[in-house]
């Protein structure tokens, strides 16, 4: 009979990539939309400034 594998074992956990995942908690968390809204909101800027120094064209 096959021996059964051990469910820890193979690529995943051999390539660092649990403990990656487990070493995640203090990582800064950004919600998609803000950072969505803050690059909308530089672009507005930006484009602002554009126009108000005369470089719109």
């Amino acid at each position: 009979m096959a021996k059964k594998k051990n469910e820890g074992s193979g690529l995943q956990s051999s390539a660092g990539l649990m403990r990656y995942f487990e070493a995640d908690d203090t990582a800064i968390k950004l919600n998609p939309k803000m950072v969505l809204g803050a690059c909308i909101g530089a672009g507005v800027v930006v484009m602002g400034l554009n126009i108000a120094f005369g470089l719109w064209p």
